[in-house]
Formats: structure tokens, sequence, C-alpha cells
């Protein structure tokens, strides 16, 4: 006889890195390069078998790479693209741990407090590509 079984997990998003809700309603939809990544910084890999998604966190700073369209870890000291700020991962995402591209929505303008990024970014001015303004 079978059994069904069902759980629910409940994730609160951490996005007091947002000074405010401006730019929120015009995200753009991106791909991101998951090589660009690394676990437990940038994102929480999956050690649950039940449910078994890892978590990609908002907040976390990337570049377009110009090359594959795609988007990675934004670096000053890199030369493919991603030495240029994008914006921010606007929410987190869950994605299975074997993808190596995750869709993800991108704020591109809007404020954040640098304080409140889950990692290091040194504020940058504006730009056509990026309206960030950090405060």
């Amino acid at each position: 006889m079978l059994q069904p079984v069902s759980t629910t997990q409940n994730l609160t998003a951490d996005r007091s890195w947002l000074a405010s809700l401006h730019g929120t309603d015009q995200t753009d939809s991106i791909t991101l390069d998951l090589s660009t990544f690394v676990a437990g910084t940038h994102y929480v890999a999956s050690t649950d078998t039940s449910v078994p998604f890892s978590r990609f966190l908002s907040g976390i700073p990337v570049g377009k790479i110009t090359a594959s369209g795609l988007y990675g870890l934004y670096a000053t000291g890199a030369s493919d693209g991603r030495q240029v700020l994008a914006g921010f991962v606007f929410a987190e995402v869950l994605f299975n741990p074997a993808q190596s591209k995750v869709p993800a929505a991108l704020l591109w303008h809007g404020s954040v407090k640098t304080a409140k990024l889950p990692v290091a970014v040194a504020a940058v001015a504006p730009s056509a590509v990026c309206q960030i303004r950090f405060v």
C-alpha cells in the first residue's frame, strides 16, 4: 500500500540590505553562471535529502559576462565583464544542486544598505547599466 507523505518548509528571505522599495518593481530576468560563485558564501548548498534544493542568497552583487551573456559574481579585478556592477540578485532562488545555470531577478535600480549586504561591496558610481544608490 502506498502512503503519500508531504512536508512543508518555510523560508524567510533576508532583504534587510534593501534601503527602500524603489526599483523592486522593475527587476530584470537574468541567468546566473554558478561556476563564478562559492557555496557557503553566495549560496547555501543543500544537505537535506528530503528537500534537495540549494538556495541562492539575495543581495549578491553580479556583473554580466561578456562572452556568454550570463551573470557572475561581481569582481573588480575581473576582465570578462564582471568587473562592471550590473546590480544585485533581488530574491532568494531555490535550485537543483546539479544545475550550472540558475534563473534569478536582478535589482539594477534602487537603494541598498552596504553594511547589510551578504558580501562586502564597495560603493560604485551609478552608470547606464546599474543605477544603484549606496547608503
